[in-house]
Formats: structure tokens, C-alpha cells, sequence
């Protein structure tokens, strides 16, 4: 039996923005606007939300190579969203717009770029439409710094943070080394749940010029360890630099970011706290523990889109799982996200991609192995180091224009 099936696709981006999910949609767009299967190539406005309020851009009208600038383009250049749909067996109103739709730009191919939540959203739509009969291939894929994809290697995206996040700590350290007068640095980084961020920074640490304690949140975090572990480092060297992730928590699983402020009481439409003010709060405690000159400082979301330190790996593997999201749509696979299956060892790294159920990705974080937690939760081991090391290898080679990036200018036609 021939699994052609012809239509138009519908590409959309959700969640939190990174330096190379644009590359992913270029996979997507180009190697869709190539395929004769495809018959129409449209970009959802800000990602679910686009399809629901019927306001796509037909990606058919953009100059080819503003196209291939998104290659370039850090953020989610046709727009994001958080915003959750229930379950097609609870409440399958939206499901009849997102069909409504389908059906009207004749849509067989739907591709959602996004992390955890996305898969979600990805996978309750390709239930629902094998549900009520309707021929349409739906395919994730992945993007989350938080590199918490359950079943993949790691996530498009995560590598080019965490260069960031390195480069940046070992700046830090070159900075906050440079006087008489002794210093404590606490840098918040990015992570709500799982510490690959975080633990980043101990890259920096492995090459000399780096954090001398690094707090994940796979395990409790305690205030009076923390003052002591700081204490006795600055009582030995005079300078003291820290990093931990935002998402660190005491024993009985509170954020410590709630100690000292509300702000982690705002929830999104998936239930996320907003984080942020952890290292502020920490610098308080260590000034008023220590009296100690202390500065708190928070990446925030300068590490999302720092696409002037993207890793060239990380780009390229990008648009590897759009290219791939699409072929493997045309040969008849749905219900799928795209994920990487890698080898590290004397023979060099390699990637190759893999397909997994959404079903299997969907809602499930996957967290810093506990073995790759240096004792004692302050820092991470060799292991650690040797897992991230190969993915952000290589530099990309940018347009510019007056020394400055040229990014992607989409004219971003409604389509009709």
C-alpha cells in the first residue's frame, strides 16, 4: 500500500525561545517547500495559537534567502506561546477549530517545534485526529535548553546554552578575580527541574576558570550548607564564585527562590512557576552571614538566544530534526518526535537520528544522572564534563552586516 498522501503542512514554534530553533524550522520549511508531496508550506503565528486564530503565513511567498537566514536567527522568528489544550476526552473544542482549519487549507502534515509541554500539545492533536479519521501526519520537533526530553541523547538547543553559560562563567571568573579585596559571585542559571544547565557551568570550572561550587536541583539544596561550603572556600582563597540553577529546592521540596520572594507564585498556563531573584536572595543571605562584598547576578534569558556563542553541532543538528521530522512524515510516520541517538569514545562523536512515540515523550523530564553529581551536590563529574564537551564543538560562520548579525526578515504573508 503507498503511503503518498498530498497536502499542505502547518510548521509551528512554541515554549521558550533558543539560538537554533530557527534552524530547526529552516529544516522543516526547506526541505517541505522541496517536497513534491507537499503542496503548501504554512508557518503558524505564534505557534497553537496561529492555528486556532487562523493567522498563518504562507512561507511559499518568503525570498529564499531570508529564508536561509534563519540559520542565523536566534528566538522563534514566527512567534511562540504557551498555552495548554485540554484533553481531546475531556474537552475537544479547540481539537474542532485546529480540524476546522486542517480542512480548510487542506493541512495532511502538522509539525510542532517545542519541548516538553509541545509534545504534549503534539501528541493529544495526532490522537485526535486518528480519532475522528482524519489523514494527517503530526510530527515533534525537539527544542529546550533544558535539555529534559525524555528518550533522545540531548536536545537542539541545549548545547548552544550551555557554551553560553561556560564562556560566560569563565568571564565572570576573570572578572571577579581581579582585585585585593575578597568577593563572593552567586550567578543564577536557568533550569526548573533539571540541572543540565547548571551544571554547565562546571565546564568552565573543569577548564580553570570557572564556578567553585555548582548546585543542581536533582538534589535538596540547605541553606546552612551552602553559607558553610561558602564560607570555608573564601576563608581559603578570598574569592568565592557559585553557580546554581534556579530551580534548586530544600528537602521538602520548596523553591528556595520562594524564601525570599512571591514571584515563584505566578504560574503559566501549564503550571510552571516563574523563577528568578534566587541569586539575589542567596547574595542577602551570605552578606548577612559573612559580611562579605557579594554580588548576585542572573543570565536570565540572555542565555536562551546567544547565538553569537551558538555551537556549530548544535545548528547543524538543528535542522537535522526539522529535515527529518519531514521525511519521515512523507514516508508515514506520525505520532513521532525526532530524537538523537549518539556514540562518545575514542572513534570521535557521532549523532544520527531516531523517532519516538509522542505518547512516550510527553510530560516526562529527563534529569542529570545522580552518578554525574559531584558528593556532597556541588558540582559535576568527569562524566558530566565528557557528555556535554562533544556537543558544543565548532563555530558558525555568521552574515553580518556593519559588523553586526543579519538576521532573517520574513515578510510573513497571511495566507488565504
Amino acid at each position: 500500500m503507498s503511503n503518498t498522501l498530498k497536502g499542505a503542512c502547518i510548521f509551528g514554534q512554541s515554549g521558550g525561545p533558543t539560538s537554533v530553533i530557527n534552524a530547526s524550522a529552516y529544516g522543516v520549511i526547506r526541505t517541505a517547500l522541496d517536497s513534491p508531496e507537499i503542496t503548501r508550506v504554512l508557518g503558524a503565528a505564534h505557534g497553537i495559537r496561529g492555528v486556532l486564530d487562523d493567522k498563518l503565513y504562507d512561507m511559499g511567498l518568503e525570498d529564499e534567502y531570508e529564508l536561509s537566514l534563519l540559520m542565523n536567527t536566534p528566538s522563534s522568528e514566527l512567534g511562540s506561546v504557551r498555552y495548554k489544550i485540554a484533553d481531546p476526552d475531556v474537552d475537544d473544542t479547540d481539537y474542532k477549530r485546529i480540524l476546522e482549519i486542517f480542512k480548510k487549507y487542506d493541512v495532511r502534515y502538522f509539525f510542532y517545534n517545542g519541548g516538553n509541554d509541545s509534545m504534549d500539545t503534539c501528541e493529544k492533536i495526532s490522537r485526535y485526529m486518528t480519532r475522528v479519521n482524519y489523514d494527517c501526519r503530526v510530527m515533534g520537533v525537539p527544542k529546550t535548553i533544558d535539555n529534559d526530553l525524555f528518550g533522545t541523547d540531548h536536545c537542539p538547543g541545549f548545547a548552544s546554552a550551555a557554551k553560553y553559560i561556560a564562556t560566560t562563567c569563565m568571564e565572570i571568573s576573570k572578572d571577579a578575580n581581579v582585585y585585593d579585596k575578597g568577593q563572593i559571585t552567586i550567578v543564577e542559571i536557568m533550569g526548573r527541574h533539571a540541572g543540565w544547565l547548571a551544571g554547565s557551568a562546571g565546564l568552565a570550572s573543569h577548564f580553570g576558570a570557572g564556578p567553585d561550587l555548582v548546585y543542581l536541583p536533582e538534589t535538596a539544596f540547605d541553606i546552612d550548607t551552602f553559607v558553610a561550603d561558602v564560607t570555608e572556600i573564601y576563608k581559603s582563597k578570598g574569592k568565592v564564585l557559585v553557580a546554581v540553577s534556579e530551580g534548586i529546592h530544600d528537602k521538602d521540596g520548596k523553591l528556595i527562590s520562594e524564601y525570599g520572594s512571591d514571584i515563584a507564585g505566578e504560574k503559566d498556563s501549564f503550571g510552571h512557576a516563574q523563577l528568578g531573584g534566587l541569586a539575589v536572595y542567596l547574595a542577602s543571605v551570605i552578606k548577612g552571614r559573612t559580611g562579605a562584598k557579594v554580588r548576585g547576578i542572573e543570565l536570565s534569558l540572555l542565555q536562551r538566544a546567544g547565538a553569537h556563542l551558538a555551537a556549530k553541532a548544535d545548528v547543524e543538528e538543528a535542522f537535522l530534526a526539522g529535515k527529518t521530522a519531514v521525511e519521515a512524515a512523507i514516508a508515514g510516520e506520525t505520532g513521532k518526535m525526532v530524537g538523537f541517538d549518539c556514540t562518545r569514545g575514542k572513534q570521535g562523536y557521532t549523532c544520527a537520528t531516531k523517532l519516538l512515540p509522542l505518547k512516550d515523550v510527553a510530560n516526562f523530564e529527563k534529569k542529570v544522572p545522580l552518578e554525574w553529581i559531584a558528593p556532597g551536590g556541588r558540582g559535576v563529574t568527569q562524566e558530566f564534563v565528557d557528555y556535554v564537551l562533544p556537543l558544543i564543538q565548532g563555530t558558525v560562520e555568521r552574515p553580518t552586516e556593519y559588523s553586526l548579525p543579519r538576521y532573517a526578515k520574513l515578510k510573513k504573508i497571511l495566507a488565504k
